[in-house]
């Protein structure tokens, strides 16, 4: 429901300022209990989180070497979590905070590149890909191995399991459907490539039998979920060149069962017709941080690190506060006559609460935003550097950091 609504916002323009932030939003979307990692439609909804934000334990884990340019997410497993470190081993801590299993199946010379990976599972396997080429298949309760194969091509997307299959891209753009049992690959369907490879990871959506899914070039691409036909592929960059392919960086895809919605750091947020891939709207919003949906309004986070809420059906812009316009980071630097230095965040994830939104940032904040004002309410530090997106599970808040997770209720 919305409150006092006017129409603000023309979208020929490039958000730059604030708009309407007078107007209140009030949300009638019951709250849900927890972030779901293995959601179809990667849309995190509106979580049932109002904690006192208290640090009450935190998984430790050798440091992530890479982790500025990583884009981490925590396994949920029952009430405990399954997280990797910088060697590949996997690990699963329960509710207590206390280790269940950790296993490790690369070599020696393998652990020496510090192999990322990526997780997907249906609560009995957990499937494991990773950007050394290879994949494998765990029992998700004692962490055993069920099978193991090597790839032609690193991977750097998400992983979908759906009923006896999962889905992943490649960094030659291709989707590849592998079957659950054995890791034998069912099909695949190529899309354009490019030479230089983007190290943005990529996104997939299922819904009604049909895998959605983008590309390095800005691809949105639609197969059936049986055997890989393409139903219809939309291109959302028109000339791009391979340079500007390696610094487009995409949102992760959200959808409901009419829309898809997702945006870019080239000042492009879109809606498309989840049936035939055509643009219902594109509104000038720079962001690559995945956006909610709840009820008709559209929540996102631009890189200038302003709060947009968007209609769904139509694409006007609400309501934009800046979140970021009173807090800046103060360094001393240091010289003949030291001076302050104002450092400025950068937003990396957020959730929406049952009151709040909870967004993280590259030097370690913790911003609590009020969803009926638009306002930040206060800032807890985490850490100096990047920390991941927050992740909700029974009245916890989960944050990763490059050596450690942490758990705040």
């Amino acid at each position: 429901n919305i409150i006092n609504y006017e129409e603000v916002f023309p979208t020929e323009e490039t958000l730059k300022k604030e708009f309407n932030s007078s107007l209140s939003i009030k949300l009638s979307l019951k709250p849900v209990n927890s972030t779901s990692i293995n959601n179809y439609l990667n849309n995190t909804n509106r979580l049932n989180f109002d904690g006192n934000l208290k640090k009450s334990s935190r998984f430790k884990f050798s440091k992530i070497d890479n982790f500025q340019e990583f884009e981490p997410e925590i396994v949920f497993d029952k009430d405990g979590v399954i997280f990797f470190d910088s060697k590949g081993s996997i690990f699963r801590f329960n509710e207590l905070s206390k280790l269940v299993w950790k296993k490790n199946f690369y070599s020696k010379s393998e652990k020496k590149h510090n192999p990322t990976l990526f997780f997907g599972n249906n609560k009995k396997v957990l499937v494991v890909t990773d950007n050394l080429a290879k994949f494998y298949a765990m029992n998700i309760d004692n962490g055993e191995l069920l099978w193991k194969k090597n790839h032609l091509a690193p991977f750097n997307s998400q992983v979908k399991v759906y009923k006896d299959r999962f889905f992943v891209i490649d960094l030659e753009n291709i989707l590849r459907c592998f079957s659950l049992l054995d890791g034998k690959e069912l099909w695949n369907i190529k899309t354009e490539q490019t030479f230089i490879k983007s190290q943005k990871k990529l996104s997939i959506i299922i819904i009604n039998e049909t895998v959605y899914f983008d590309n390095s070039m800005g691809d949105i691409t639609a197969v059936d979920v049986e055997t890989g036909n393409l139903k219809w592929q939309t291109p959302t960059q028109i000339n791009l060149i391979e340079k500007d392919s390696f610094t487009i960086k995409t949102s992760d895809l959200i959808a409901n069962n009419d829309t898809i919605l997702f945006s870019n750091n080239d000042n492009n947020f879109f809606s498309l017709d989840i049936n035939t891939g055509l643009v219902n709207w594109i509104q000038k919003v720079n962001s690559n941080l995945q956006p909610t949906l709840i009820d008709n309004l559209v929540f996102a986070i631009s890189m200038e690190g302003y709060l947009v809420i968007m209609d769904n059906i139509s694409g006007k812009i609400l309501r934009s506060t800046n979140i970021f316009k009173d807090f800046k980071i103060r360094k001393i630097k240091w010289g003949i006559k030291p001076q302050p230095k104002y450092i400025n965040f950068m937003p990396i994830g957020f959730i929406v609460g049952s009151k709040n939104i909870y967004l993280t940032t590259d030097h370690g904040r913790l911003f609590i935003i009020d969803i009926i004002t638009g306002k930040t309410t206060s800032v807890i530090k985490i850490d100096n550097e990047k920390i991941s997106r927050p992740f909700i599970l029974n009245q916890n808040l989960y944050i990763i950091k490059k050596n450690a997770i942490i758990k705040l209720n």
